[in-house]
């Protein structure tokens, strides 16, 4: 990956620095395809072939990178009584901020009142295969079967502790070290497409349902964003502030990934590189190698505080009135479906659907009109997401005096 290189006086120009920076050529992917997609929708809708490439490109690279780094760090760390604290300490915090998220879409949500407007001027589109599929209740066999990030975790976590015990231990690292070298290397090489992807995912998003499918909503989309604004800087920037980190610092490290991330609408498109990102940060193998996989699978912040909000909405958009009794309730329901928005085809509108059915209070129907502008909103949502696990890691190594500042 291109990453820009400290400024030295009398080597390199601004403008060679930023000529060289991969998010430099992002940025223009991304401006050109919604260009592309506002003034030429018909030809922008066929550049989804090109975002879809991309992104399944990346995750050619996500079970490999995930296992060798988590057997690599375990292998390593010698100290198996330290790899179940740090997994304790990572599943602990993932549910305490998840927690936080979706209390604060709740607050927000109830203090803005976005659906408090008209609903017959807005866009129906077909919600049956969410609704029909949200009959079935959360199960968590089913998300253990369709979460292939978390089994990979697992099983690499087991080979791990076994090499640990081994003789062979030291070849063993050897070997995957000198494989994980290759793996990243081709990585670095692949992301050199990464503006190629953001070009045909925002190209994409636009040709298809269009800037106009967002006014109706806007009111929504505005909450949204801001919610997901107040918590990265409010919530996640005091717990970095408190384990004497900088939130800004943080986002300036990662600024390519946030690029990705925006054009792609794909949390899974950055993880590959946000583990090496964050491992160039200072934090240790073993934590990146625990926490980021677990993160994706049970730390979705982002993804939180749609659901809360969006439920709101929907509730305010029909005239249901929420005791503070039910509020309590669809907190507690969405503690437990929200962890399967991660393993789910369709993941967010299943998820707020069963949600939805555990209530019996809003209508399933009203999901109809969230489709329309969900594209635009799971940006945010992945955005949010990313930088929540990134925070995760390196508070966790931090707490773990597994982090040394680079």
């Amino acid at each position: 990956m291109i990453t820009k290189q400290p400024y030295q006086s009398g080597n390199k120009s601004t403008w060679q620095q930023i000529s060289t920076n991969l998010s430099f050529y992002v940025l223009i992917a991304i401006s050109l395809g919604i260009l592309l997609g506002y003034f030429f929708p018909s030809e922008a809708v066929k550049m989804e072939k090109i975002g879809k490439w991309f992104v399944d490109g990346i995750k050619l690279f996500i079970i490999p990178i995930i296992f060798l780094t988590i057997v690599l760090g375990i292998s390593s760390i010698g100290d198996l009584k330290k790899v179940g604290r740090i997994g304790v300490k990572a599943l602990l915090y993932f549910e305490i901020v998840t927690t936080l998220a979706l209390g604060i879409g709740i607050l927000v949500a109830i203090w803005l009142e976005p659906g408090k407007i008209n609903r017959e001027g807005l866009a129906i589109q077909d919600a049956s295969k969410y609704t029909n599929q949200a009959a079935a209740s959360f199960n968590w066999i089913q998300f253990f079967k369709t979460n292939s990030t978390l089994q990979v975790l697992i099983i690499a976590i087991i080979i791990g502790i076994i090499l640990n015990y081994s003789s062979y231990r030291l070849k063993a690292v050897h070997f995957l070290g000198t494989i994980s070298h290759y793996v990243f290397t081709a990585l670095k090489w692949f992301m050199y497409l990464a503006p190629l992807g953001a070009f045909g995912g925002m190209a994409f998003t636009i040709g298809k349902f269009g800037l106009k499918t967002l006014v109706p909503l806007a009111k929504l989309m505005g909450c949204v964003y801001l919610t997901m604004f107040l918590f990265v800087f409010l919530v996640l920037g005091s717990i970095m502030r408190y384990s004497k980190l900088s939130i800004w610092q943080y986002l300036k490290d990662i600024k390519e990934e946030l690029l990705i991330v925006l054009g792609t609408s794909s949390s899974e498109a950055a993880l590959p590189s946000m583990m090496r990102k964050l491992e160039k940060m200072g934090c240790s193998k073993s934590v990146v190698g625990l926490v980021i996989p677990t993160g994706y699978s049970f730390n979705l912040d982002g993804t939180s505080i749609y659901l809360s909000m969006a439920a709101i909405f929907l509730a305010q958009l029909y005239n249901v009135a929420l005791s503070p009794s039910e509020l309590g309730m669809m907190l507690l329901i969405l503690m437990i479906t929200s962890k399967g928005a991660a393993g789910v085809t369709g993941s967010g509108f299943i998820v707020l659907a069963s949600t939805l059915t555990a209530l019996h209070r809003i209508p399933l129907e009203g999901l109809a009109f969230l489709l329309g502008v969900d594209k635009f909103m799971s940006e945010a949502r992945a955005i949010t997401n990313l930088i929540g696990n990134g925070v995760a890691t390196l508070v966790i190594a931090k707490s773990e005096n597994e982090y040394v500042k680079p």
